[in-house]
């Protein structure tokens, strides 16, 4: 398993793909601490604040006369609003014919499960049954996803011609506060190195980071190990081995 100082991996198959899987690996990796670089500068520190005339309107209820008046306070505590889910172009290019391909990443919206399904395909992932990808995204804390998005000439400003296609996505399970699980990196292996799957990792962290998420784990397999080196994972610094039941059956 390995950790980034900051995160870990996810599961909704066992492994990483870029054609990689992550989770069926035995390596916990984990990353470098990019919370004290992004996460403070997202980070906001609330006020108790007291509205002006809260007083004067407490006095005034007491002073009338026969009458007791409950005055219900004020929140006193802004409550810290959670940060939007991300859509932005990743690349764009023009091909030869005039053709526009825009890589778009999106770190919010619903997924297809038969364009995941097709994509797991792609990269040679064992199949899973629909209804548990449905639950496997359903319950994730975060979907990260490549699209590619194919404008023709001639159809500027008409969506209905674009061509749109799944062809990366990540996952991340969490606990909400604390820690983070990054699972399911996959990128369609037509679109691998090009440094997509990177970026969509990268993307991704920072994204937890930013809902003030600091420890990140991914469990990857061995060929992809440096991978996720060189985005600031590494073994578990105090040693400690991640362990492991399954079925015996």
């Amino acid at each position: 398993m390995l950790t980034l100082r900051g995160f870990l991996p996810s599961s909704l198959f066992p492994n990483v793909s870029l054609g990689m899987r992550c989770g069926e690996t035995n390596q916990l990796l984990f990353p470098y601490n990019l919370h004290s670089q992004i996460a403070k500068e997202s980070k906001r520190h609330n006020d108790f604040r007291l509205k002006a005339g809260l007083w004067d309107s407490i006095k005034s209820g007491f002073m009338k006369n026969s009458t007791t008046q409950v005055i219900e306070p004020p929140s006193t505590l802004e409550e810290e609003e959670e940060p939007l889910p991300e859509e932005f172009v990743l690349v764009e290019k023009t091909e030869p014919d005039g053709v526009i391909e825009q890589i778009i990443f999106s770190s919010g919206g619903e997924v297809d499960v038969y364009d995941l399904q097709s994509l797991c395909d792609k990269v040679g992932w064992p199949r899973r049954p629909l209804s548990k990808l449905a639950a496997a995204l359903k319950n994730s804390y975060m979907v990260a996803t490549l699209h590619s998005v194919r404008k023709f000439p001639g159809s500027a400003g008409s969506e209905q011609n674009d061509q749109k296609k799944l062809i990366g996505m990540a996952r991340a399970t969490s606990d909400h506060a604390f820690n983070a699980t990054i699972w399911d990196v996959l990128v369609d292996p037509s679109y691998q190195g090009q440094g997509l799957g990177k970026a969509l990792v990268e993307k991704l962290i920072r994204a937890l980071l930013q809902r003030d998420i600091g420890n990140i784990t991914l469990f990857a397999d061995s060929q992809v190990v440096e991978f996720y080196r060189n985005l600031g994972f590494e073994p578990d610094p105090e040693g400690i081995k991640g362990m492991f039941w399954y079925p015996k059956y």
